[in-house]
C-alpha cells in the first residue's frame, strides 16, 4: 500500500496492493488508519492494481470509511477492475462509496464537498 499526498483539499491518494485478503488485511488496515490519524480524513483509494479482494479486504474499505466519517471526512474509490467492481456491487458497497474511473474527477469531487 502506497500513500501520496495530494496538493489540494488535504487529501491523499492511496494505492492498494494487488491482493487484499485475510493474510494481509491487518497490516493494511493498520497502515491506512494510521495514515488517516496523522495526515488526512479524505482519501482516494485507487483499486486499479487489485486483482483479488475478499471480504476481509472489503472490511478494510469499510473501516476506513467509518474512520473518515468519524472525522468528517470522505473515502472515494478509484478505478476498480471489473472483478473488484462486481464484488463491490454484489455486497452493495457501491451504495455507500462514490466510485470514479478518473482521478481528476475524484479530486474535483472534493472541491464540491
Amino acid at each position: 500500500m502506497k500513500f501520496f499526498p495530494l496538493e489540494k483539499y488535504n487529501a491523499s491518494l492511496v494505492i492498494f496492493p494487488t491482493e487484499m485478503m485475510m493474510a494481509n488485511t491487518a497490516t493494511h488496515r493498520a497502515a491506512l488508519l494510521r495514515h488517516m490519524e496523522q495526515n488526512t480524513n479524505r482519501l482516494i483509494i485507487n483499486l486499479e492494481q487489485v486483482k483479488y479482494i475478499d471480504s476481509s479486504g472489503l472490511s478494510v474499505l469499510i473501516s476506513a470509511l467509518k474512520r473518515a466519517q468519524q472525522q468528517d471526512g470522505e473515502i472515494l474509490l478509484l478505478s476498480p477492475s471489473a472483478h473488484v467492481r462486481a464484488l463491490i456491487e454484489l455486497t452493495r458497497l457501491h451504495q455507500i462509496f462514490s466510485i470514479y474511473e478518473d482521478q481528476d474527477a475524484a479530486i474535483a469531487h472534493f472541491s464540491c464537498h
